[in-house]
């Protein structure tokens, strides 16, 4: 062989094998592009969750006193629900409902159960081992999942820390009680504790000096606002997954008491309410401008909203990023200086936090979803947290399991007429005696003082006609109390003994 024919014979080779490498790449580029475009059709989710936070504080809910321009912003693009409930009257057994799909009769978690002492923070009943939760689902749909601020669902050491529940991230307050502090001295990273330059001090004090001395309350801050840090901890978590497909859990702990604010945020209204200093004689910390102060604390909630849907904008992931925002409850009672009778903090409604009664369950609830759902829409489906599981699988076409309580409002948010409705929405709730109600079409069922008394008296309203649940009509109709009894009856046992009552006598 010529050595002018084996040169060409290796030259051929070799541009065969550039030409099979270059068709090789090509193909890994187009794969991955193709592999990019699948990820994509599944939106990222953010789930923002206010706490303590009442139907009628936004401004697009009728609040006059302040306005909440960013959230009247996100329901100006999207949907928003006027029947939507919270799992619970109370924070632990509301989030158990969100995250696992199963009302308060059916849940691990049915109230409010501390461990450890005020000075050893051990977190609440943890969700046992195994449980299914938003963030198991979501994993198994491919996303990067985290919660960022409240959990309170368990501790570390325990099966209810969120890296057991499905969570690949956690930033926050693992404990309820710590989060009663708005200045603490540690947060948590994962299972970490991460310090936090502030002082410490009990969240639970009253007042010694001068009520009107503003030295009197300098003990009562510190120098890193956490919501702020959870702040940070959300937008570098949202810019770091940029590329990928993520779920975040945003639970940030305003307006929760007690009543704390950067003071820059107190001098721009303080002098817009009639203030009386609160001393710290119900509970919580004490605090010279309480209404201008709480109003701050949901005026500053609003801007965080705000900063969250501009940085999706920044990074081109308002297209395909769906942004949820409620509240685990209604708005507190007379405690801690919280004057939310003044703001109307729950109106229409009658009842607060810890109520079965409306007030106490009757929650905000915006979903955006650009390019899928109509914007400034309503929606009266009667709808509440245990539906968010199942939603969340539709739109990740992955499964629920099927002993949930919720119902997949999917076609409701892209306007489909194909919308299965709740039978009814049973909450049961263990404090103060003992409580369980009813949502059932119009009717709503209210039974109290339920721990030591079969018998206990089973209150209907219709809520259609009498949103402020003042007329009793039980008496006039034997027919639906007789069904509101065997809802009220189908309750499973719960394995915490202070969670269960005697069944109802029917």
């Amino acid at each position: 062989m010529s050595r002018k024919l084996g040169q060409t014979i290796l030259l051929n080779k070799y541009h065969l094998s550039v030409a099979l490498a270059v068709i090789s790449t090509g193909s890994g580029v187009l794969a991955q592009q193709k592999h990019s475009q699948i990820i994509k059709q599944k939106p990222n989710v953010i789930y923002i969750l206010a706490d303590d936070l009442g139907y009628n504080e936004l401004s697009c809910n009728g609040q006059t006193n302040f306005s909440t321009p960013n959230i009247d912003a996100l329901a100006k693009d999207g949907i928003s629900f006027t029947q939507h409930y919270s799992g619970s009257p109370v924070s632990a057994s509301s989030r158990c409902v969100l995250l696992t799909g199963k009302h308060t009769g059916h849940s691990a978690i049915r109230d409010n159960k501390e461990i450890g002492t005020w000075a050893d923070y051990k977190g609440q009943e943890p969700l046992p081992e195994n449980t299914f939760t938003i963030g198991s689902l979501m994993k198994n749909a491919g996303y990067k999942t985290a919660c960022i601020g409240k959990w309170g669902l368990g501790f570390t050491d325990n099966s209810g820390s969120p890296s057991r529940q499905g969570f690949d991230y956690f930033y926050g307050y693992l404990c309820q009680k710590q989060s009663h502090n708005y200045y603490p001295s540690y947060l948590w990273k994962n299972d970490v504790k991460i310090p936090i330059e502030n002082p410490e001090f009990s969240p639970h004090q009253q007042l010694k000096g001068d009520a009107n001395d503003p030295e009197s309350y300098k003990s009562f801050r510190g120098k890193v606002y956490s919501q702020d840090k959870l702040q940070e901890e959300a937008l570098k978590y949202i810019d770091d997954n940029k590329d990928s497909t993520f779920f975040l859990y945003l639970t940030y702990t305003l307006p929760h008491l007690a009543l704390q604010i950067p003071e820059v945020d107190i001098a721009k209204l303080k002098n817009k309410y009639k203030d009386v200093p609160y001393t710290g004689n119900k509970g919580y910390l004490p605090c010279q401008f309480p209404r201008a102060t709480y109003a701050a604390m949901i005026i500053r909630l609003d801007k965080y909203v705000g900063e969250v849907m501009a940085e999706l904008k920044k990074l081109g992931l308002d297209e395909n990023t769906i942004v949820i925002f409620s509240s685990d409850n209604g708005a507190t009672f007379d405690v801690g200086g919280a004057d939310t009778k003044y703001f109307g903090s729950n109106n229409p409604f009658r009842g607060y936090k810890t109520d079965v009664y409306d007030g106490g369950i009757h929650v905000p609830f915006i979903v955006k979803w650009k390019g899928k759902i109509k914007p400034n829409t309503k929606s009266n489906l009667i709808s509440g947290f245990q539906d968010i599981l199942p939603t969340f699988a539709a739109i990740t076409d992955t499964k629920a399991p099927k002993d949930i309580d919720g119902i997949s409002i999917l076609p409701t948010l892209l306007n489909k007429n194909k919308q299965v409705t709740h039978e009814y929405l049973y909450w049961e709730f263990h404090s103060n005696g003992g409580s369980q109600a009813v949502r059932m079409g119009k009717w709503k069922a209210v039974r109290l003082k339920v721990t030591d008394n079969p018998d206990a008296k089973i209150e209907l309203y219709d809520v259609e006609k009498d949103v402020k649940e003042t007329k009793d009509v039980a008496a006039e109709h034997p027919d639906i109390i007789a069904k509101v009894k065997e809802i009220m009856s189908s309750r499973t046992q719960s394995n915490v003994n202070e969670w269960n009552f005697k069944s109802i006598n029917k």
